[in-house]
Order: C-alpha cells, then sequence, then structure tokens
C-alpha cells in the first residue's frame, strides 16, 4: 500500500493489504458493528415488546385479583378437667406376733397357784414375746421388719447410722487385691513357720479375724482358733498386720464399708 494512502486508509485495510479479502474474516470484521447494533436494537425491541403486552394485558384486565382472608372469631368453651377420683391405699398391718401371758409373781401358798397364774417355761419366751394375754401368731426372730411405705411399696433395708461401725455381713467380702495367687505370692515372701512349732511337730490352720477399712488398711487383729502352742497364732497375726494396705475394702448398697474378715492360714510341716 502506498504511503499517501496509509494515513487515509481503513485499519482492517492496512491489515488485510495484499491478502485475500473474499476469504471471509475481513468481510465479518468489516460488518461487525452493523451485526452488533442490529442485535441490540432486536434485543431491546423484544423486551419493548414483552413489557408492553404485560402493561396492556393488566390494563384490560384490571391486574390480579387481591386474595382476602377471612378471620372468624372462634368461642373457646370452658372444658372441665376431668376428675380423678383418689382410690385410698390400705395401709399395712403389722403381724400379729405371738405373745405369753407373764403375771407379777405373788408369794402365795400352793393350794392358791392357778394354772393359769404360773409363770411360763423359759424356752417359750425364747421366741414369743411377753404380754398380759397369751395368743397365737408369728414368732420372734428378733429381727425388726423394716418399715413399708405405702406410697412407693419399698422395703428398705436397715441402715448402718455408725460409720465407724464394722459391718458383719456383706454383699461382696473383702479380699486380697490381686486374689489367691497374690496372696499366695504374700505368704510365701513373708510367711514364716516358728522354729517351735516345727521342733514339736506342732501344724494346723489359724483362724484371724480382724477388720479391713474403707482403704484396705486392717486393725483388730487377733486369732480366732487355732492351735495355741508353737507360736502358730502369733505368726498368724504377725503376717496378717504385715499385710495391712492390700485388702480391698468389702461392698455394701454399692459402697466401701468397713467389715469383718476371717482369713484362714495353714500351718503344714513338709515331710522331708
Amino acid at each position: 500500500m502506498d504511503a499517501n494512502k496509509i494515513l487515509n486508509a481503513d485499519i482492517l485495510d492496512i491489515i488485510f493489504d495484499e491478502r485475500n479479502k473474499d476469504y471471509g474474516a475481513y468481510e465479518l470484521r468489516k460488518s461487525y458493528n452493523h451485526r452488533l447494533k442490529a442485535a441490540i436494537i432486536s434485543t431491546v425491541s423484544f423486551c419493548g415488546l414483552l413489557l408492553g403486552g404485560y402493561l396492556l394485558s393488566h390494563a384490560i384486565g384490571g391486574g390480579p385479583k387481591k386474595q382476602v382472608f377471612k378471620i372468624q372469631d372462634i368461642d373457646l368453651v370452658n372444658v372441665k378437667e376431668p376428675r380423678h377420683e383418689e382410690i385410698p391405699l390400705p395401709k399395712p398391718k403389722p403381724p400379729k406376733m405371738a405373745t405369753v401371758q407373764f403375771t407379777p409373781p405373788r408369794i402365795v401358798r400352793n393350794e392358791e397357784v392357778r394354772n393359769e397364774d404360773k409363770p411360763p417355761e423359759q424356752d417359750k419366751l425364747e421366741d414369743t414375746k411377753i404380754s398380759t394375754i397369751s395368743q397365737a401368731g408369728q414368732k420372734d426372730d428378733g429381727i425388726n421388719v423394716p418399715p413399708v411405705d405405702p406410697g412407693r411399696g419399698v422395703v428398705e433395708s436397715p441402715k448402718n447410722n455408725d460409720e465407724d461401725l464394722p459391718f458383719e455381713v456383706v454383699e461382696i467380702e473383702s479380699d486380697f487385691k490381686g486374689g489367691n495367687e497374690a496372696w499366695r505370692r504374700f505368704l510365701y515372701k513373708n510367711f514364716k513357720f516358728p522354729e517351735e512349732a516345727i521342733s514339736n511337730d506342732i501344724e494346723g490352720t489359724v483362724i484371724v479375724k480382724f477388720i479391713v477399712d474403707k482403704d484396705g488398711n486392717v486393725s483388730d487383729v487377733q486369732a480366732e482358733s487355732g492351735p495355741t502352742g508353737g507360736g502358730l497364732r502369733d505368726e498368724a497375726i504377725r503376717v496378717i498386720k504385715k499385710s495391712s494396705g492390700m485388702w480391698a475394702a468389702a461392698i455394701q448398697n454399692g459402697r466401701h464399708v468397713k467389715s469383718f474378715k476371717r482369713q484362714p492360714i495353714l500351718f503344714k510341716i513338709q515331710d522331708q
């Protein structure tokens, strides 16, 4: 392209100078602005037609109908609550206990003593209560029956009010920590057979009674039964005292309690 024509030429003519303008790219770029204007005008015209149709339909039809909700007042009727009749629960009656008439002793002549005035025999008083009249009923076993709560129907066991008193009978008895195998290892390590008992061929089982507290400590250790000679009882007491702190406390009503424990210790002389 000549230099004189460049100043007045279009940018596309400069780009496509000495190129094939009939290929299509030149024509597309040449007509781009016209096609863009046509697209914008078409889009705006289409949107205008939609808006005009919408406004015209509202003008003719009077617009959308409004929905009216009617709220009706409702009269609430006083509803009476159902009446629950209370049925009284029968109160538990204490069992009828067997009693024996016991009259104060009087000093009279033998011929003046009546059979009904004679004092009862001692063996009859072991399981009966003394009263002013004699009647048949339940034997007195010496156990106070706990009261029954009529509201819950639950019988509660007697409670140990004094926390310092050890239990004689418990649900789960105290035991050496680790079980029988740990107890045997402890005896093998700490047990000493008294020489006096070996010399005199004294052997047997010593029952040691002691108290195990909540922490597994022992106290009040004493030999309850077993051979009295040869120092067997003293050795059994010594071993139990040495095991203090190694016991698991007894369990009563789901809690650890202080309790009595009876532990047998066998003294057996092995044959040479």
